[in-house]
């Protein structure tokens, strides 16, 4: 007998095949594992023992198990382990409910090594994903990072708003909320955001402890000095020198500072934590391609079974409209099949006996039996699957500047704050320790960086509205920064340098009937047909004030035409195949005419009456007018472009002619697709794909920046990085002149920053009091750095006037 289990806990092949050999270790049992979806089939003579399994499993690691089974409406259910298992020791139950929720880097900085929590990533600094998180989980960590965000706003507001209202002693925010209130006011409402963005501290001692300084040092470095020095100066006011503070020894408190960097940094996260949302939808959707069951043929007729039944070399029957299960071979019947998942053409393909059929495609309007051939995670679906989920996985994180300067800029401050506390404590006035501990601190504060802070997300997050007017939604960062480098543009062609629906262009009529007529003629045979080309008849018919005929013995001829008596005669639409088939003769002048038009990439199909031609159709996938335009502003760029296609050789041609492209790789499945991307990426090119179906996305997720159509299909959307609302390659050109603005703006931004830190820390370091006895007062820093935080604010608005 078969058991389907669920294995929580499988992140990469490599648990696949330590589950897999756990598994078939237990006596009497032959199991096999899926890592997309996470599931076990285990035969065995008898049904096995869930605590035995669980046992094994424990023994390599972190993963439970629970059996899939069926209720009593037929619907798939759960039982078993999940958050309590059998201990691999003992006969003893051990809650090992943190086995399943691990955390690992998705950069895999560290190889496979896991964390209890989300502290994040050592090495990059990066956000951690749980491992085996179902779709649900990541919407879950993308809601609960939302309501932090939420919280955290609701708090820096107001703290912002009393800090800055209150910068002078006699400002009329005392009249309503007296200073010493306004500060403990303060202090209350930043203790909430710093518990919530806690693991940013912990990400800064990490960093500090593997002395793999990042972002995070800076930010835990500067927040952590602000808060500490805040919290002293508000109970031990006496500790702080005159000289440091303002007028009516008023002390400014560096609240606000620690408040907003801390909500910045985590706005950051939480667009992060979307865009794994966003990588999880699309394998979810990617999932949802393949059907749950199968119909398998028995000698005892026809049985439905789960898709994970199914064995190499069953044979299975495939119902019209219904999607093929695994990848096989016909060996009954015959049909067409729409395989423009992953073609990405949507001309159906003609299948006969021998043929070979992917998982995941539709079958037409014919039933016909498949011999398994391969299952599982061998199918062709299954492999895009797991291209997609390691591609986007597999890009190095991004190097921000910021963090490039804060591996040298961290150890400096830290330098000269010990160098500050040292000079003054045995170089300073009475009372040393005071003076140097002052001092010393506000070297700390004044690195603290809140401008820096603001730089990057401040534009991006203007840049992508600016995007979002001219229809092009970005999900990240890293898009806007990488697509201005762009040396090569890979292009899909169907949907993405055409209309990728195929039409009805003309009728060429070759007799004494009219083309007016033809197209009525084919048009009301057309009514009965399920051929996706059949509407552009009908359609063409309508906008001509047409009406349709009435159709006797319609029949759909798999792989030939159709055909029908309308009006009396046999009317027969198809191609030589067909016309061969009913003894229709085609004259040379005309098979030249049709191989004029084939050459041009278009489709013909024939046309007779009884048994003579009286016309053909031609059918055509226009070239969008915006993609001339597009591509010549690219090339004049000096972006090399390809066109990837997995359309036929002839047609990719002719539609590059067309369009001036000279590199045209055609007729290329997704896994061609991706290693193309891969191949230029060895070479060191920054590579842009944009394109719209689903055999592009492994490739949309590899590339350097993937773009989608946003008329094309969800998996595509969700694996790209940028989506394109309108259709069409002009919003490239857009994207890169976005990308060329805001990169732009976020390095004058930096400059901002800081120029700041290297005026402000020598000053607060009191190299000025030797010769004008002035320290900094925090008032002025507070000042100062509000003047650094507009200036780098309102140099990032001005991207709403930048013209792409």
């Amino acid at each position: 007998m078969k058991t389907r289990y669920k294995i929580n806990g499988m992140s990469c092949d490599g648990c696949r095949t330590k589950v897999e050999g756990a598994l078939n270790s237990s006596d009497n049992v032959s199991a096999y594992v899926t890592l997309f979806p996470p599931e076990a089939i285990i035969e065995s003579n008898k049904k096995p023992n869930t605590a035995t399994l669980q046992k094994q499993l424990s023994k390599v690691g972190n993963y439970t198990l629970q059996e899939i089974y069926r209720d009593a409406d037929g619907n798939e259910q759960l039982r078993g382990i999940e958050h309590h298992a059998v201990s691999a020791y003992t006969n003893e139950t051990t809650d090992v409910s943190h086995l399943g929720g691990k955390y690992i880097c998705p950069m895999r900085c560290e190889g496979e090594k896991v964390y209890d929590s989300n502290i994040g990533c050592p090495v990059c600094g990066m956000d951690l994903v749980q491992i085996g998180a179902s779709t649900e989980d990541s919407e879950e960590e993308h809601r609960k990072m939302r309501q932090k965000l939420i919280l955290a706003t609701a708090s820096t507001i107001p703290v912002f708003a009393l800090s800055m209202l209150g910068m002078k002693h006699d400002s009329f925010i005392y009249t309503i909320i007296p200073h010493e209130i306004s500060n403990y006011l303060q202090l209350a409402l930043t203790l909430p955001v710093v518990y919530i963005t806690r693991t940013y501290f912990q990400r800064a001692y990490t960093s500090f402890k593997t002395w793999k300084l990042n972002m995070f040092s800076l930010i835990g470095l500067g927040a952590g000095a602000a808060l500490v020095y805040s919290i002293i100066a508000l109970f031990f006011p006496n500790i702080i020198p005159e000289e440091m503070k303002g007028e009516h020894g008023m002390m400014h408190l560096y609240f606000e500072s620690v408040t907003v960097i801390l909500t910045l940094v985590l706005l950051g996260q939480f667009l992060e934590a979307r865009a794994h949302s966003k990588t999880n939808k699309a394998i979810q959707s990617l999932l949802e391609l393949a059907p749950t069951e199968a119909i398998l043929v028995t000698e005892k007729g026809d049985e439905k079974i789960a898709i994970e039944q199914i064995e190499k070399g069953n044979l299975l029957r495939v119902k019209p409209g219904e999607k093929i299960p695994i990848d096989g071979i016909v060996t009954e019947g015959n049909s067409s099949v729409n395989e423009s998942m992953i073609t990405g053409e949507p001309i159906p393909v003609s299948k006969k006996e021998n043929d070979t059929v992917i998982a995941g495609t539709v079958n037409g309007n014919h039933s016909f039996v498949i011999k398994a051939e391969k299952i599982g995670s061998e199918t062709l679906l299954s492999q895009i699957i797991e291209m997609v989920n390691k591609a986007s996985h597999s890009r190095a994180p991004i190097q921000k500047v910021a963090d490039k300067i804060a591996s040298y800029f961290v150890p400096v401050v830290i330098g000269i704050s010990v160098l500050t506390f040292i000079i003054w404590k045995f170089a300073g006035p009475q009372p040393g320790y005071s003076y140097a501990f002052a001092n010393a601190l506000a070297v700390l504060i004044i690195a603290c960086p809140c401008a820096l802070g603001l730089a990057t997300p401040v534009s991006v997050l203007v840049g992508i509205g600016k995007g979002a007017q001219n229809g092009i939604l970005i999900k990240n960062a890293e898009a806007l920064e990488n697509l201005h480098k762009t040396d090569i543009v890979v292009t899909d062609k169907t949907g993405t340098l055409t209309e990728g629906k195929p039409s009805l262009e003309k009728i060429i009529a070759t007799d004494s009937i009219s083309e007016r007529e033809l197209l009525q003629l084919t048009a009301s045979l057309n009514q009965h047909s399920e051929h996706p080309l059949g509407q552009s008849f009908i359609t063409k018919a309508k906008d001509e004030n047409l009406n349709l005929i009435p159709v006797k013995l319609f029949s759909n001829i798999t792989g030939k035409g159709i055909q029908g008596i309308v009006d009396g005669k046999k009317v027969s639409l198809g191609n030589i195949a067909l016309m061969n088939s009913n003894k229709v003769s085609v004259s040379e002048e005309i098979k030249t005419e049709v191989e004029t038009q084939q050459a041009m990439g278009k489709t013909i199909s024939y046309i007779a009456q009884d048994q003579k031609i009286v016309g053909y159709s031609i059918i055509y996938d226009p070239v969008k007018e915006s993609s001339i335009a597009a591509i010549s502003a690219l090339d004049a760029k000096g972006i090399r472009i390809i066109m990837l296609t997995g359309d036929n050789t002839k047609t990719a041609h002719t539609v590059a002619k067309q369009l001036k492209i000279d590199d045209i790789i055609a007729e290329a499945v997704p896994q061609d697709k991706l290693k193309i991307i891969e191949n230029l990426q060895r070479e060191g090119k920054k590579v842009t794909m944009i394109g719209d179906g689903i055999n592009d996305a492994p490739a949309l997720a590899q590339a350097t920046v993937g773009i989608a159509m946003g008329t094309g299909t969800d998996v595509a959307i969700e694996s790209a990085q940028i989506s394109l609302l309108k259709g069409d390659m002009t919003g490239l050109i857009r994207a890169i002149k976005l990308s060329e603005g805001v990169m732009k703006n976020i390095r004058q931004n930096l400059f901002f920053a800081f120029i700041y830190n290297i005026v402000g820390i020598p000053i607060a370091a009191g190299i000025l009091y030797p010769f004008l006895g002035i320290l900094l007062s925090p008032m002025i820093a507070a000042v100062a750095m509000s003047f650094s935080s507009v200036s780098v604010i309102s140099n990032a608005l001005r991207l709403r006037r930048l013209k792409i």
